[in-house]
């Protein structure tokens, strides 16, 4: 019975999206639930799963497609499994048996599945076209599939890697030129409008880390064992952000046309990399969690962003975004707003320096940080005592606890 595959329903912040990958062809059988199709959108990767089992007869939509809300993609039968697909599945069965069988002998290693089976249309033109033996390819696509990408990065491998010399002249120079994804361009788009259409202006401190990892180092193992969850820097940041927004409100808002808005509540968003760019997820209420709650948070999106689980949900919304370019080992930056929001806290790496302390040199962990604020709304009396006040607040975490 023939079914209508359709897009999923887009949110209506989302007006398209593109055909990122097809995992199956038309013949090749299909389990009810399996992922057949991603669909890349500004924001998020959808997933498009097989109604049942079967398989799909007719893609309509082609990888690079633009599709609309609910728009037919493909055609779908359900039950049915093509003697060409069955023919193909016979033999991928044999050959696996059949490489199975030689290693038993230990004439060869082990083929695995995915470099017998046969693989998508424009795979196959691409591994024809230059000559490279699926084996060789290792596949980043679900249940190890070759991908076109992954033929064409196993091209671009250096030469000392390679088995068979490299046809190409010495000292000759090699370009790479792939397309932007759908979330790249909507970031770059995003941080540009933010760098034109907002009075953006920085302001910087620096701030003592030894306390906080004086607590963390005391307490860290108590904590994990009572929570389940470890202590790291960033609920402290969220925390301390929290305290310094309720005092100085026009932080938290965002300018709408000619009016201000001032949020009542407080939603921090945490800039997180993933391989498709950088999102940020936002952690809802964060006044009403406790340093548990925040590092669970901030752990789990950070696994839904590295499996492009990110929901539009997830990242919609924000009054306040906290980025940190410390984990890379960026010393001092300038981070760019996350427009509608008016200010961006950005952290940094950790290092040791030697800094004058009651008259005496001590060697002390130090921060920098780098608030980024639209002057428009914020001024820099409000810019500078929210940051003296996060200083604060780190430096002397009991002021968090006795809410000081």
């Amino acid at each position: 019975m023939a079914t209508e595959i359709k897009a999923p329903v887009f949110p209506e912040s989302v007006a398209d999206g593109t055909i990122a990958t097809w995992h199956k062809q038309p013949g090749e059988a299909v389990a009810r639930d399996e992922v057949i199709c991603d669909i890349e959108t500004d924001k998020v990767v959808l997933e498009v799963v097989a109604p049942a089992d079967g398989t799909i007869s007719v893609i309509i939509k082609n990888e690079g497609d633009t599709v609309l809300s609910s728009e037919v993609i493909a055609q779908f039968e359900e039950g049915a499994v093509s003697g060409a697909a069955a023919t193909e599945a016979v033999q991928s069965e044999a050959q696996v048996e059949q490489a199975a069988a030689v290693t038993e002998a230990g004439a060869a290693p082990v083929v695995e599945r995915t470099q017998v089976a046969d693989q998508a249309p424009a795979v196959r033109k691409a591994l024809s076209e230059t000559g490279i033996a699926a084996s060789d390819v290792d596949g980043t696509g679900r249940g190890g599939r070759i991908t076109k990408e992954d033929v064409a990065n196993h091209q671009t491998k250096p030469a000392a890697v390679a088995t068979t010399p490299l046809s190409v002249a010495v000292g000759e120079r090699i370009e790479k030129r792939v397309p932007m994804t759908r979330l790249r361009k909507r970031v770059a788009e995003r941080l540009l409008a933010a760098t034109q259409n907002t009075a953006m202006l920085t302001t910087f401190n620096e701030v003592n880390m030894k306390p906080i990892m004086d607590m963390r180092a005391q307490f860290k193992d108590a904590f994990e064992k009572r929570h389940g969850a470890r202590l790291g820097f960033m609920s402290f940041f969220v925390k301390a952000a929290t305290e310094a927004l309720k005092r100085y409100p026009a932080v938290n808002a965002s300018i709408d046309g000619e009016d201000i808005v001032y949020h009542g509540f407080y939603d921090i968003g945490v800039a997180v990399s993933s391989e498709r760019g950088l999102v940020v997820p936002v952690l809802r209420d964060t006044d009403r969690m406790n340093y548990a709650e925040v590092e669970n948070g901030i752990r789990a999106y950070a696994a839904k962003a590295r499996d492009g689980k990110l929901g539009i949900e997830d990242m919609t919304g924000g009054t306040f975004t906290i980025t940190n370019g410390g984990t890379f080992g960026s010393l001092l930056s300038t981070p760019i707003l996350n427009t509608p929001q008016t200010a961006i806290l950005g952290m940094h790496k950790i290092q040791e320096r030697p800094m004058a302390v009651n008259g005496q040199v001590e060697i002390l962990p130090m921060m920098y940080l780098a608030l980024s604020y639209d002057h428009r709304l914020i001024d820099g009396k409000e810019a500078v005592g929210f940051l003296v006040a996060i200083k604060e607040l780190l430096e002397e975490p009991a002021r968090l606890i006795l809410d000081l």
